[in-house]
């Protein structure tokens, strides 16, 4: 069980480098006014969410502790940027105020994650 937790630990950490890494992209944009929600942000997020459910499932029937408010907050963060991103994917240009509210709601979500014991 070990093992397959692992793998999934390390799919949503590929998930998270695809969504950071789609916002640090379009930083350069953002500043200009023309940034985009690219589609890595999209799978990124939506590789997250999945991986983030089966791990919380392998966890529980693992018999490890889950703490369940931290995950329905970072669900919920979750949830907010897989909506922003799902919603104006297809737009040319989106608001750099939008914009930065995904890549910063992303930082802390990776900070919840590594800081809430």
């Amino acid at each position: 069980m070990d093992v397959l937790i692992h793998l999934f630990v390390g799919l949503h950490i590929v998930g998270i480098a695809s969504l950071l890494g789609g916002f640090l992209t379009q930083m350069k944009a953002m500043g200009q006014g023309t940034a985009r929600f690219v589609p890595a942000m999209l799978h990124g997020a939506l590789t997250m969410l999945v991986t983030g459910v089966i791990l919380v499932g392998l966890n529980q029937a693992d018999d490890q502790s889950v703490n369940n408010v931290k995950i329905g907050v970072k669900l919920a963060l979750l949830v907010v940027i897989l909506g922003l991103v799902y919603v104006k994917r297809d737009e040319e240009k989106v608001d750099a105020k939008l914009f930065g509210l995904v890549g910063l709601l992303t930082v802390a979500n990776v900070f919840i994650a590594v800081l809430w014991t």
